[in-house]
């Protein structure tokens, strides 16, 4: 058995230290790696790895935008999110993105290599102390991770900095992006909690929960 693997992380220091553990288990190969979601789209194009271990966190665009991308192109891929955030809502939208297993980069290097095995065999893997906060979550707040998850987690970056009082241009600055993009993810953040006017959105995304 040999998995052809790629990694999607912008952090040089991860992709480095990913690159070297998987270098120690003959029956993994590292078969590319890409620092934006601009290079791993193009990267696909030439090359599709059986698992793509895949940052949520990218410069361009976030891993739970790309997924259902990906997936729709190339169905074939089995994809582990491998990230630092460590939120069961942040489980659910990736579960509900069709992705097939979820980590942390402070996962243990068997746990990476186990998770790995798994979905390349068809299974979904979580990490265990993931599955306990999924299942420890509280019924009364079900209706917050619904609204939450439908929101996906650089609109939730977004919409934690305009209820802090951040214009659309301190926003682009902030997060590298233009500000068209950032006029985009706020009327889209609009649409889906179903307000007009930023003033009833902060007012919604408070009493939800969904920003602090």
């Amino acid at each position: 058995m040999s998995i052809q693997v790629a990694i999607a992380d912008d952090h040089p220091l991860i992709m480095q230290g990913m690159q070297m553990l998987l270098s120690r288990h003959s029956h993994i190969m590292l078969a590319g790696a890409f620092g934006s979601g601009t290079e791993l789209m193009h990267g696909l194009e030439r090359m599709v790895p059986d698992i793509l271990l895949l940052d949520i966190q990218l410069p361009d665009k976030s891993g739970d935008e790309l997924a259902p991308l990906i997936l729709k192109t190339y169905p074939r891929i089995r994809i582990l999110m491998l990230t630092n955030f460590n939120s069961p809502l942040y489980v659910h939208n990736a579960l509900r993105n069709g992705v097939h297993g979820y980590l942390l980069k402070t996962t243990e290097e068997d746990t990476l290599v186990n998770a790995i095995e798994t979905v390349y065999n068809g299974g979904t893997f979580i990490e265990a102390s993931l599955r306990e906060k999924m299942e420890e979550a509280p019924v009364k707040h079900k209706r917050i991770y619904t609204t939450k998850s439908n929101l996906t987690s650089r609109e939730v970056e977004i919409l934690q900095l305009i209820v802090n009082g951040h214009t659309d241009p301190e926003i682009a600055q902030q997060l590298f992006l233009s500000l068209h993009t950032v006029k985009r993810y706020r009327i889209n953040i609009l649409l889906k909690l179903d307000v007009k006017n930023t003033a009833a959105l902060v007012n919604k995304a408070l009493k939800l929960g969904l920003a602090v």
